[in-house]
């Protein structure tokens, strides 16, 4: 039986003004304004519906200085889907702007590479460094789900349905994973943070938050490897996934852009 074709979204929910000095790790030598977006992305097809990373909230918003625009979650109801109907949440990682809001999602289990939690709550947190990228209650409140046995853990690449797997790439987060979804055009690769920027991986620079910079390296060609062409690599916070997209509907103008069809430009 063949794979289904997932209808594929992404939903920007927050941006912030930033300069290019602050995405590539040892700067730019052409610094200028670099803005950047925020998602939370929606994969639906087979019958199922699964939501991947679940943003921050407001208040997080304000205490980081960050444009909130829209809640996430709260989103999915342009889309017909209850918050409370959602049965599977893939996490790329524990982040503060990837998981938090996982409250609003009160049946669903939530996939997770098992090194993520293990980084998250252990010795190198107590570097700000590395912490300062993940807000405790989050991680707390998956510790809690874990409890719950609510937590699916993965080691390594897994598939979660047909059609929808999950790669570990690690790097920018320890137990970092990104997805690979069916779809009409082909397999589309959510990158998440293995690449926040087109730029980032086409130039093969990191990211300036980094636990492992050589695995991030690795993380790019993992990306390149997954994917039919550069055109199916969708970066996790570059504002020009809003440009080269379409908006589902007119409604959705601005909110949100479907990744199942072609870009309408090569990226940059």
């Amino acid at each position: 039986m063949a794979d289904p074709d997932y209808e594929l979204f992404a939903i920007r929910y927050a941006t912030r003004e930033a300069q290019r000095s602050e995405h590539f790790i040892g700067g730019d030598p052409h610094d200028g304004p670099m803005p950047m977006d925020y998602f939370m992305w929606l994969a639906r097809g087979g019958g199922r519906s699964f939501v991947i990373d679940t943003g921050f909230n407001a208040e997080v918003a304000r205490q980081r200085r960050r444009n909130f625009l829209r809640c996430p979650v709260e989103t999915l109801a342009a889309f017909d889907i209850d918050p409370a109907d959602v049965k599977d949440v893939i996490l790329t990682h524990l982040h503060y702007d990837h998981v938090g809001n996982f409250d609003r999602l009160p049946n669903a289990r939530f996939h997770l590479q098992e090194r993520e939690l293990a980084y998250a709550t252990g010795r190198y947190m107590q570097y700000p460094r590395l912490s300062h990228s993940f807000e405790v209650e989050d991680v707390c409140g998956i510790v809690r789900l874990n409890y719950a046995r609510r937590v699916l853990f993965y080691d390594g690449d897994a598939e979660i349905a047909p059609g929808l797997t999950v790669h570990a790439a690690g790097g920018h987060s320890a137990g970092l994973q990104f997805v690979r979804v069916n779809t009409r055009r082909g397999p589309v690769v959510l990158a998440s943070d293995v690449s926040h920027f087109y730029e980032n991986m086409t130039s093969e620079r990191p990211f300036t938050t980094a636990f492992h910079v050589g695995d991030m390296l690795v993380g790019f060609d993992k990306l390149r490897a997954t994917a039919p062409s550069a055109e199916h690599i969708v970066p996790g916070h570059d504002p020009l996934v809003m440009k080269l997209y379409p908006a589902p509907s007119p409604e959705l103008n601005g909110i949100a852009v479907r990744l199942d069809v072609a870009p309408t430009a090569t990226p940059a």
